[in-house]
């Protein structure tokens, strides 16, 4: 199924061709039924008229050098893990003290985030990135705008979003960032004074989920100097689709999927921040295990 998928993925499909379609209709019911989606819809957002497979093109020669690459890929990973864990000696993971995770100085760099705002729910808030000067750090500026799309489901609106893209591996599968040797989220930023909300994925075991994050507050002073943040990963509360719940627990730091930054402050206006590097710190000096409470839900009589 795996292999079906991954050959229709990175084929062009020529209408013209009975062989072709023929292959559609077979695999489509498969392909439909490999694949569960939930029911939730944002508001705003139009419910998906086909499914993915629908409009996959297909061609025996894209495949075959999809099927390449792939291999490809699979062949350094293979290599990474017999070397070490992450691709670094047994010796020098157990050792490491700080760990880079992002730095922009390229084109290349920016492409491996996403920039997302409430236009995606019929909001009026802009956001865009850039490489910051001499190619040094990332800019993420825009307008913020709270004013609520006249949908006649949608309440809140006002919010700008900057999420690393997902790590996939060979064949497209799920790759996680193993941040267990670690505690502390280590930042160089430069704010407006605006406060913004780090945002840490990690990967569900169900797909009820998937809108499951762990977050926590990032104040930036405003003015011309860079300040460097650490946050603990102890101080990261668990929320589910913008609720706080109650049962909290620590962050998985051996799923991580992606990292965020979201600005929703309620106030119009513009913003910026500039990032120049994202990293990961041990810390001796931090003890704290978890900041918040924690209870059996099924306490014994």
């Amino acid at each position: 199924m795996a292999l079906a998928v991954m050959l229709l993925d990175g084929a062009s499909f020529h209408g013209g061709c009975c062989r072709h379609r023929a292959l559609l209709s077979f695999l489509g019911p498969l392909l439909s039924n490999s694949k569960s989606y939930s029911s939730y819809r944002r508001p705003g957002a139009e419910p998906k008229k086909k499914l993915s497979w629908q409009n996959v093109d297909f061609s025996f020669k894209k495949s075959i050098d999809h099927l390449k690459t792939q291999l490809s890929l699979l062949k350094e990973e293979s290599k990474d893990f017999l070397q070490g864990p992450g691709g670094h000696a047994l010796r020098q993971h157990v050792l490491e003290q700080t760990r880079v995770l992002w730095q922009f100085r390229s084109q290349e760099d920016l492409n491996k985030w996403v920039i997302s705002s409430d236009v995606e729910i019929g909001g009026k808030s802009k956001a865009y990135i850039k490489l910051g000067r001499n190619n040094q750090a990332a800019l993420l500026y825009g307008t913020l705008n709270t004013e609520v799309p006249r949908d006649g489901e949608t309440k809140y609106s006002g919010y700008c979003s900057m999420r690393s893209k997902p790590a996939v591996g060979s064949f497209n599968r799920k790759k996680y960032y193993d941040w267990s040797n670690f505690n502390t989220l280590y930042l160089r930023v430069r704010g407006d004074g605006r406060p913004w909300m780090v945002n840490i994925y990690t990967d569900p075991y169900f797909s009820h989920q998937k809108d499951d994050l762990y977050s926590y507050f990032m104040f930036t002073r405003g003015g011309p100097y860079w300040e460097e943040i650490k946050i603990p990963f102890s101080k990261f509360f668990f929320s589910s689709r913008g609720r706080v719940q109650d049962n909290q627990h620590p962050v998985w730091l051996d799923k991580v999927r992606t990292l965020g930054f979201t600005i929703g402050d309620k106030v119009d206006g513009p913003f910026q921040l500039e990032i120049d590097f994202i990293g990961l710190l041990n810390d001796r000096a931090h003890t704290e295990e978890f900041a918040y409470e924690t209870y059996d839900k099924n306490t014994p009589v």
